[in-house]
């Protein structure tokens, strides 16, 4: 396959991973976070990363092959020198931005877990302060268990 046409894949599937974090961003942003949703989107992300990974092994070890240095300098190089230096730019462009929505949805997945832990910690810190006494009625002040003074 040449240089040209493996960019285009790897570009498509980079595509179809930013397509999932963008889908990840909008079910993140919801009221109700669906966690089926969330779950199905992580394993198809999961898998479009392994196919990432293979599609960039293969397009490094081709660079090697042909005598192109490791990294980024020999890989642009390599798409230079192949006529698709574009691509190779738009391919990078790409990942950038999935870098982004990523980082932003971890910190969008931070954020919802520590508000999340603040009503569990409230939570926990009233049940051990209950607001009822055993007759059901309204504790005030230090009455407690409902006994009178």
């Amino acid at each position: 396959m040449s240089l040209s046409k493996h960019l285009a894949t790897q570009r498509q599937t980079l595509q179809r991973f930013v397509e999932l974090l963008e889908e990840e961003r909008q079910a993140l942003t919801e009221a109700a976070v669906d966690g089926q949703r969330l779950a199905d989107l992580a394993a198809a992300k999961r898998t479009l990363l392994g196919e990432l990974e293979h599609l960039e092994k293969q397009r490094g070890n081709a660079q090697a092959r042909l005598g192109y240095s490791a990294g980024r300098r020999g890989a642009e190089q390599a798409a230079s020198d192949a006529g698709c230096l574009p691509a190779w730019q738009q391919l990078l462009e790409l990942a950038g931005h999935a870098q982004l929505l990523n980082r932003l949805n971890g910190d969008t997945i931070r954020t919802r877990l520590g508000h999340n832990q603040r009503i569990l910690n409230f939570l926990h810190e009233a049940a051990g302060h209950s607001l009822y006494g055993p007759d059901g009625r309204t504790r005030r002040g230090g009455n407690l268990g409902g006994l009178s003074g």
